[in-house]
């Protein structure tokens, strides 16, 4: 039987939003690549009773071990050790060493709060020193230490701040209980496939074509998801369901062969970024505030490839900044494919670009007339040879998910012009 492993984030600023989990989906990758499954992932708020149940509730479900993150401060509502310790049955006990190299941290860190008492806020900072008995103390890379407390489950505690439990992991992983607790651990491959086109119910017809046509189907654990309008198909499995994930990925190419636009886990701003190599993009928006010259140059290095920018909403901007003619607008209006093209030819020759890509349309959430709604959007993609997509849609959502699918669709418009490619949404 395989490791399993649960995560409890605490925190009330996480339970109600103030603040986004991110060591979560953080310690899910990093359990996968040791072989270990994750059965769960709560959140809890800085009650002691809450921790408590959230503890008792993954031993209940029999995981090897459970990792907590956050509640190590020095504040009254910082009660994750003292909860660990009484959930494990250990008693506490003041760890000096740890004291002590507490307080060299704070010593530097104290210069800025000269009005401060050091002994005071030494005295506070005392409770993050106390360690349950035989438990292994990972020192800090903030000011908060880590443990490894062994049992049935192994629990690692970890601070909050993601730098500092990113730091303080490679550490946990060796110790000897950690080792232990995943020692039932398997090897595991995973593939992640994207689509672009089609719906998610697409992809689950799919999937039931495979359940019963392919031999060892329930040995792959496939999850999937609509992520910026885009299909995900994660699957994760071990060795010997090597031919049946084979058989699935090649159904799914024949089904779909238009749709998938990714074998290996790509995205489609990772493609774009590799085909405008040696060349310069130009962006013209309307209804997306500059969110797709910011997609285009969000990964590092890739602002090298983007020659400029126009974000313009209103006609005179339009006219002004990318030559778009009042004629034509009074003639299409604002929000049209005619509109959409000349806004792409006026960011070619504005920034002197090989390509260039524009979008126009309506966000909300208000405006919008019958024949064009909210969410109707236009886009164009153009190449200085003359090649060029000029397509539209209606796309869902509300104002954020309108922007965001326009961006999305947008990168792939890029996509396929580069590549020589019709294109259907």
């Amino acid at each position: 039987m395989a490791a399993r492993a649960g995560i409890v984030v605490t925190g009330t600023e996480v339970l109600t939003g103030r603040v986004r989990d991110r060591n979560g989906p953080w310690l899910s990758d990093r359990l996968l690549e040791l072989g270990v499954e994750l059965a769960h992932i709560t959140i809890c708020g800085d009650r002691p009773e809450d921790m408590t149940a959230q503890l008792a509730f993954m031993r209940e479900q029999g995981v090897d071990l459970v990792i907590t993150s956050g509640g190590l401060g020095p504040t009254a509502d910082d009660l994750t050790i003292e909860m660990v310790a009484e959930f494990s049955g250990r008693q506490l006990s003041l760890d000096e060493d740890l004291e002590e190299r507490i307080a060299d941290i704070l010593r530097p860190l104290m210069k800025r709060f000269r009005h401060l008492d050091f002994d005071a806020v030494r005295a506070a900072n005392r409770k993050q020193a106390l360690v349950p008995e035989g438990a292994h103390v990972i020192y800090p890379a903030g000011t908060a230490p880590g443990l490894v407390v062994p049992g049935k489950p192994t629990i690692v505690v970890l601070p909050g701040p993601p730098r500092e439990l990113h730091a303080m992991w490679p550490e946990a992983v060796e110790t000897e209980a950690f080792q232990e607790a995943i020692g039932g651990r398997t090897s595991y491959e995973q593939q992640t496939l994207r689509l672009f086109g089609m719906p998610e119910s697409e992809i689950a017809e799919t999937l039931r074509v495979a359940e019963a046509e392919v031999e060892g189907f329930d040995e792959l654990e496939i999850t999937t998801c609509l992520r910026r309008a885009e299909v995900e198909v994660v699957t994760r499995w071990e060795p010997a369901a090597q031919p049946a994930w084979d058989a699935v990925r090649a159904l799914i190419a024949e089904r779909h062969e238009r749709s998938l636009f990714s074998t290996d886990g790509s995205s489609v701003d990772d493609q774009v970024a590799e085909l405008l190599a040696g060349r310069w993009v130009a962006v013209a928006e309307s209804c997306t505030g500059g969110l797709m010259a910011a997609r285009l140059t969000e990964r590092p290095g890739s602002s090298a490839h983007v020659a400029g920018g126009v974000v313009g909403y209103s006609n005179e901007a339009k006219a002004s900044l990318l030559g778009v003619g009042p004629a034509l607008i009074e003639r299409h209006g604002a929000v049209s494919l005619e509109v959409a093209e000349v806004m792409a030819d006026g960011a070619l020759a504005r920034f002197e670009a090989d390509t260039a890509v524009a979008i126009t349309g309506v966000a909300g959430p208000g405006g919008g007339t019958e024949a064009k709604p909210v969410g109707y959007v236009c886009w164009a993609a153009k190449l200085a040879d003359g090649s060029k997509l000029v397509r539209d849609a209606r796309l869902p959502g509300d104002r954020a998910e309108v922007r965001d699918r326009s961006t999305t669709v947008g990168m792939h418009l890029l996509r396929r012009v580069l590549r020589g490619e019709d294109f259907e949404i």
